[in-house]
């Protein structure tokens, strides 16, 4: 009997606690409009705070209803701002909430509210519209679906401090990319928005300066245009400085950094600009400090890791500055278990959001070791570094996870540390596995650094070529994804350097001729020099070429001659003409060459060619096919006279280029000997 009393009783506190709230929406349909203004005003009183009366007013049908109040022209401005006033509160309880409001298409609604006249309710109407666009769940493009919107949001800028406020903030969140930024520009946000970084009120300034981030943001043309903006006969990037001085608030310290630090990125202030090395640098790396909060200690080795990261002197500059590598490996212990933290809520929070500190770190470790071998040594060295970058490999945050391997594949560029610490450290074997199954955006760098452990000097080659690599690669070459092609190849001419034959052949048979010559046609012009990269090292030392030209050389002179043929680059054809150069270096494999009519012809045309770099690699073929000690030399010899070889010998001779007027005596040298 019991559980045929569960549903009814399920039912009845469903319907007390939305019988408590059934009043506020009924009072809204009252002919009476002063009892509607009064019923929405005590609606007002009963959601503030509370999610659960929020959650069922929405559930009950309000909405509709406070859309509607607010849209009719019979109602008053006092109930028009009320009822925005109530569906502002509504969207700041859960994001259900804001779907709900959004399903009811408040958007629409709210932006037509700002053509009215009265400024509260323009106010009410912004303040709803600010709550709804910061909200994670609303799409950002629904503030540009009608192109008159933005320009009415930068007239109404100039009404009161709350517009102001309210519209950048909208602004700043709405602003995601490149087309989102032309827009603003192009309706004036520069000029509109410079002169509130100079407003009595705070609340304006901090969004004005989040504004100019968003615009500033990897756009060329929004930063060149802020270097030269005055207000108040001041330029803006020195009221930025200002903005960055200690005795300001740290968020708009950091916001200050921001927009300094993208306009440098965007290249409208140089790297060795005071307002970048003396003001900028220091101010990000003192949010690096444990004194900082987490997501101020978060934005601030992030910001600071792309401020340094293409850049040498300021990667040198930030890792001598308040010792701040010793400084990042506080972001690993943190929250400790004597962190001084007695707010419960706070310490909740971090314990949380943690990961962030470690994904922020791995990141300016990234950028401080990109190119100096002196700070990738000091990176090492700190305490336990590198069970920390390979206990983040194994995160369950993929973007800790994709930290993490960007901080390995910028250390790994280091020969000294591939041969020690990644070494010590086994450090490919938890690569392997990360390489198994992760997202693209992990696979990239992954498969990129493991380009760099399979170099020929690399100890951990061995063990990688052990544990399947080949079969991984190959896989690599399929996919999609150029980057990933680029970089499966790329690994596999590197293995494939120096390597014994037995390696050399698993790699054939694992890729297959078929998608070996797929590559040679791909799109992507680093898949197919890394291709031809690749083959040149697999014909290599001659049992090799002999060996790998016996079984597969009728379709690698058939690739040879397509690339040779094709609209082509010189570097592309340089490669190729290489290829043939070491096919012509074999003992059997050289008569592929001698006994094909057009791939002669295609040589001798390259020796006359105007580019040196396609001669010189010519003359190589040359030079291995006439070679005096090796048998049947004479015969060769004497058909290449017959097509004309040693008269354009005798040409080059007297070629301006050094290079290439030694290699055609060398080569006439063994017609004499």
């Amino acid at each position: 009997m019991a559980c045929l009393l569960e549903t009814p009783i399920r039912m009845s506190v469903l319907s007390e606690v939305t019988a408590s709230s059934r009043h506020y929406v009924d009072r809204l349909f009252d002919p009476d409009p002063q009892k509607v203004l009064q019923g929405v005003i005590d609606m007002k009183n009963a959601v503030i705070g509370n999610n659960k009366q929020k959650a069922n007013l929405i559930v009950l049908g309000a909405v509709p209803r406070l859309l509607y109040l607010l849209q009719q022209e019979t109602s008053s401005t006092e109930l028009k701002t009320e009822c925005a006033v109530v569906l502002g509160s509504l969207a700041m309880g859960t994001e259900n909430n804001v779907k709900s409001l959004l399903d009811c298409h408040i958007i629409p609604a709210l932006l037509q509210g700002l053509l009215s006249p009265d400024l509260k309710f323009i106010e009410a109407c912004l303040r709803c519209l600010r709550t709804i666009f910061t909200s994670p769940v609303t799409p950002e493009e629904l503030l540009y679906t009608d192109a008159t919107v933005i320009p009415h949001l930068m007239a109404l800028l100039s009404r009161s401090r709350y517009t102001q406020e309210y519209i950048c903030q909208i602004f700043s969140h709405c602003c995601k990319g490149p087309d989102h930024q032309t827009v603003l520009f192009n309706h004036g946000a520069v000029q509109n928005i410079a002169h509130l970084l100079t407003s009595v009120s705070y609340k304006v300034r901090m969004q004005a300066l989040k504004c100019f981030s968003v615009l500033a943001f990897e756009n060329p043309q929004v930063s060149m245009t802020l270097v030269n903006v005055l207000v108040d006969g001041e330029l803006l990037p020195q009221i930025f400085v200002k903005m960055l001085q200690r005795d300001k608030p740290i968020e708009m310290q950091l916001t200050s950094a921001k927009c300094l630090t993208y306009m440098c990125r965007a290249g409208a202030i140089r790297t060795d600009d005071n307002c970048i090395v003396l003001k900028t640098l220091p101010c990000l790396v003192r949010m690096c400090s444990k004194e900082r909060l987490l997501e101020e200690r978060v934005e601030g080795a992030e910001t600071l890791a792309y401020l340094i990261e293409p850049d040498v002197e300021l990667q040198r500059i930030a890792s001598i500055t308040d010792h701040l590598i010793a400084m990042l490996a506080d972001y690993f212990k943190y929250p400790s278990s004597v962190s001084a933290i007695t707010d419960i809520k706070r310490l909740d929070h971090d314990l949380k959001h943690a990961h962030e500190l470690r994904q922020a770190a791995f990141k300016l470790y990234a950028s401080l070791g990109a190119n100096d071998e002196d700070i990738r040594k000091k990176i090492i060295e700190t305490e336990n570094m590198m069970d920390r970058i390979v206990t983040g490999l194994s995160e369950s945050s993929v973007k800790v996870r994709l930290a993490a391997v960007r901080c390995l594949h910028s250390l790994s560029r280091s020969v000294q540390q591939l041969r020690t610490s990644f070494q010590d450290h086994a450090v490919w074997k938890p690569l392997m596995k990360v390489l198994q199954n992760a997202p693209d955006e992990i696979l990239v760098v992954a498969s990129s650094m493991l380009c760099n452990l399979l170099l020929e000097f690399s100890p951990s080659k061995e063990p990688i070529l052990e544990s399947g690599a080949v079969e991984l690669l190959c896989g690599l070459t399929q996919s999609e994804n150029p980057a990933l092609r680029v970089n499966g190849i790329w690994a596999l001419m590197n293995m494939a350097f120096q390597a014994e034959q037995k390696i050399k052949a698993d790699i054939l048979r694992s890729l297959s001729t078929e998608q070996l010559f797929r590559l040679l046609s791909d799109s992507d012009l680093n898949v197919l020099m890394k291709t031809l990269g690749l083959l040149r090292n697999l014909l290599s030392t001659r049992p090799h070429i002999d060996k790998i030209m016996s079984t597969h050389g009728k379709q690698i002179m058939q690739a040879v001659t397509l690339i040779l043929e094709g609209e082509h680059n010189i570097e592309v054809k340089e490669q190729t003409l290489c290829i043939l150069a070491n096919i012509a270096d074999g003992t059997t494999a050289k008569e592929l060459i001698m006994t094909n009519d057009d791939i002669l012809q295609k040589i001798k045309y390259y020796m006359g060619h105007s580019h040196v770099k396609l001669q010189l690699a010519a003359m190589f073929c040359i030079s291995n096919l006439i070679w005096n000690d090796e048998e049947g030399s004479q015969e060769r010899q004497d058909k290449l006279r017959d097509m004309g070889i040693v008269d354009i010998l005798h040409k080059l001779s007297q070629s301006p280029d050094s290079n290439l007027c030694d290699k055609a005596k060398m080569a006439l040298q063994q017609y004499l000997a």
